[in-house]
């Protein structure tokens, strides 16, 4: 039966949730349209977030690696000073490249793409506001995947100063034309903890401000408690507990940022990075034309299918609040346009990872140590730290560890935790297990190959089994 919209799906939003509903649905057969209001393809992750904020991080470490190599090999040579123009170059050629690939991605899958700002006209109705002039479109189903912007806390001083801007977001990190000596980091998430560590890496004395007792305090405390010993040995001063009243701009040379605490504490910085969480996009959509309405903080409820109350449109990604990755958003786009259209689909499930781009980099899956204590679950962990295998004397870097957490009873697997190189990639390993319901057994008997931070696994396995013998013995 030949349907009476326009469309079987529109998507407002080019991200991952929306790039990934999109091309789902075009797998399906469905006549997708994507609306996107910037020039180019990719969303926030792009543009703003992840994809930058990852490229500088890599660029920190390859060019400073590069500046120590050239500086040994030139014999009385000055060495080659880093520059924000060297760093950022980098992050624009890998956005560009990036939203070229998306946008042959959607063309592969005949997605028509439409650039423009989008509203609701009613529950299946968008208008379109474009360069190649207004539109009406119509269609079964809607995603929202419209993404975030940074909040702005009050009082915080104008953002447009071009000539020397010191007020910044992670949005407006490429305004800066050179390294800043010293920045203030207001909010300890996972951004703000990101460009406070590249920051620091770089020789930027940082402070950072967070208002609760430590940096992404939704992660295992035990590797938080490891990241920030890793951090204070780059000078970094940590504020924690503590709330930003005022934030303001001295004109007076030097300029600089003056930050007021409820605490009465007074700061002064180059920069101040503001990185006090995220907004949902969602002004000028005119939800109530739907049906809908945002909350405080622009993001939209949705059900375990990603639908809206209002049944024609879903939402994914960001807009939707936590865990707001860009691999679960991208997950959560693919789900919802399965469950739009029919398609049997497995749901994400609670195991998938976080990844923590910092320098180090710290990843994890599966319950912390503080979640299992709140609920009374006997555990045992395994401690593998980088300095116990060669690829950590190979690679010079023996500050790194991997946590396994096991029932004490069960021995099924219930988390992994691990900080330092390669963790984003190594936790995987530990993902696996977790959903397949693996436990210590697995872990003991596996090979893995040698010289590589794999083989953490194998040693904190036999340090679990060790503990558990310990205790089962005082038991006795």
């Amino acid at each position: 039966m030949t349907s009476a919209y326009e469309y079987d799906l529109i998507v407002i939003g080019s991200g991952p949730a929306g790039q990934s509903a999109a091309i789902q649905a075009a797998k399906l057969g469905r006549r997708v349209a994507l609306v996107e209001k910037r020039t180019g393809l990719g969303g926030v992750s792009t543009h703003l977030g992840t994809l930058p904020s990852k490229t500088f991080r890599e660029a920190v470490l390859a060019l400073k690696r590069d500046t120590v190599q050239r500086a040994l090999h030139a014999a009385g040579a000055d060495p080659i000073k880093l520059t924000m123009p060297m760093l950022l170059d980098r992050v624009q050629s890998v956005i560009d490249e990036e939203q070229q690939l998306v946008r042959e991605k959607l063309a592969r899958n005949d997605v028509t793409i439409v650039r423009g700002f989008a509203s609701f006209v009613d529950a299946n109705t968008i208008s379109v506001d474009s360069p190649a002039g207004d539109r009406h479109m119509t269609t079964s189903f809607i995603m929202l995947a419209c993404g975030t912007r940074p909040v702005i806390p009050a009082g915080c001083p104008d953002q447009t100063q071009e000539e020397h801007p010191r007020v910044i977001t992670s949005d407006n990190v490429s305004s800066l034309t050179e390294i800043p000596k010293t920045m203030i980091v207001v909010g300890g998430g996972v951004v703000g903890i990101e460009y406070a560590s590249f920051f620091a890496e770089l020789g930027t004395r940082v402070t950072l401000v967070e208002r609760t007792e430590r940096p992404i305090s939704f992660m295992d405390h035990e590797t938080i408690e490891e990241m920030i010993h890793s951090l204070r040995i780059l000078d970094m001063i940590f504020r924690c507990q503590e709330t930003v009243t005022k934030i303001a701009c001295v004109d007076e040379s030097p300029r600089r940022v003056v930050i007021e605490l409820a605490s009465g504490k007074r700061m002064a910085a180059d920069v101040a990075l503001i990185s006090a969480g995220r907004q949902g996009c969602t002004e000028g959509l005119h939800l109530e034309c739907a049906g809908l309405a945002a909350d405080a903080r622009g993001r939209i409820e949705v059900d375990d299918c990603y639908r809206t109350k209002v049944p024609s449109i879903f939402a994914a990604g960001d807009l939707i609040g936590f865990p707001a990755l860009s691999a679960t958003s991208a997950a959560q786009g693919r789900i919802a346009a399965c469950h739009m259209f029919g398609e049997p689909v497995a749901p994400m499930g609670d195991d998938y990872p976080f990844g923590i781009y910092a320098i180090p980099e710290l990843s994890s899956a599966g319950a912390s140590e503080q979640k299992l204590t709140a609920e009374k679950v006997p555990y045992e962990i395994g401690i593998a730290r980088y300095s116990e295998i060669a690829r950590g004397k190979i690679s010079s870097t023996n500050d790194g560890f991997l946590k396994l957490i096991f029932h004490r009873d069960t021995r099924l697997l219930l988390g992994v935790h691990i900080l330092g190189s390669n963790a984003t990639e190594l936790v995987h390993v530990g993902q696996a297990v977790l959903r397949l319901k693996g436990g210590l057994d697995f872990f003991l008997s596996n090979v893995y190959n040698y010289p590589t931070y794999g083989e953490c696994y194998k040693v904190a396995a036999l340090n679990a089994s060790n503990n558990l013998r310990n205790n089962a013995n005082l038991g006795s």
